[in-house]
């Protein structure tokens, strides 16, 4: 089971998200919070295996409330999950620690697979949120590690959300071999996971 915490301060939109997760046989509700010194108490609490959680409410933003929980409890992955998109906020919740970053007008369908992706180690990023990582990061290329043709073309499909088996049926390729190229990436790269194998890649202008 996925064990989840939930943090928005829209007590209906709270509400409807946790009725979806708890229909997946997958999935379970741990707590909830409405705010951001709310959701740091529960998540130290209950320890979940994902935090969903929004980017506006009262006191706390989501952003500062990520980085005070994965200061205190990295273990955990924070899935961010709101209706706002602008490219200083995205940054802001990446650069704090977020796993992922979708929108709340996403089908059920994609917010769940997040879940799912994020609880996994994966990257969930809105299509959105990808792009304004990229033209935040465009720009004079520093320099630093290459990747492959074939370890970029990886590395992309998964900075637009894709689980390694859809990277590897887009590339026709098997798992093992789409994680082994993650691996090289990661080693080049200097990072443990696959968001900041992302964010790195794009500060380093190795994507395009």
């Amino acid at each position: 089971m996925i064990r989840v915490v939930v943090a928005d301060d829209h007590p209906i939109v709270r509400a409807g998200i946790i009725a979806l997760l708890q229909d997946a046989d997958d999935v379970e509700v741990v707590g909830q919070a409405a705010d951001g010194d709310a959701a740091v108490a529960v998540v130290l609490a209950e320890r979940p295996d994902v935090v969903l959680m929004d980017l506006r409410m009262p006191g706390v933003n989501g952003d500062e409330a990520t980085a005070r929980i994965l200061e205190q409890y990295p273990g955990v992955r924070v899935l961010i999950l709101t209706t706002y998109e602008s490219d200083d906020q995205i940054l802001a919740a990446i650069e704090a620690g977020a796993s992922g970053y979708l929108l709340k007008a996403a089908p059920e369908s994609e917010i769940l697979a997040g879940v799912r992706a994020t609880a996994r180690g994966e990257t969930a990023l809105a299509p959105s949120a990808a792009a304004a990582l990229v033209r935040r990061t465009t720009g004079k290329p520093t320099a630093g590690p290459t990747l492959s043709p074939r370890e970029l073309e990886v590395l992309q499909l998964v900075a637009q959300g894709n689980s390694n088996p859809s990277i590897g049926r887009a590339l026709f390729l098997s798992e093992t071999t789409v994680k082994t190229h993650l691996g090289h990436v990661f080693d080049k790269l200097g990072v443990n996971d696959r968001t900041r194998a992302v964010t790195r890649a794009m500060e380093l202008g190795l994507l395009p």
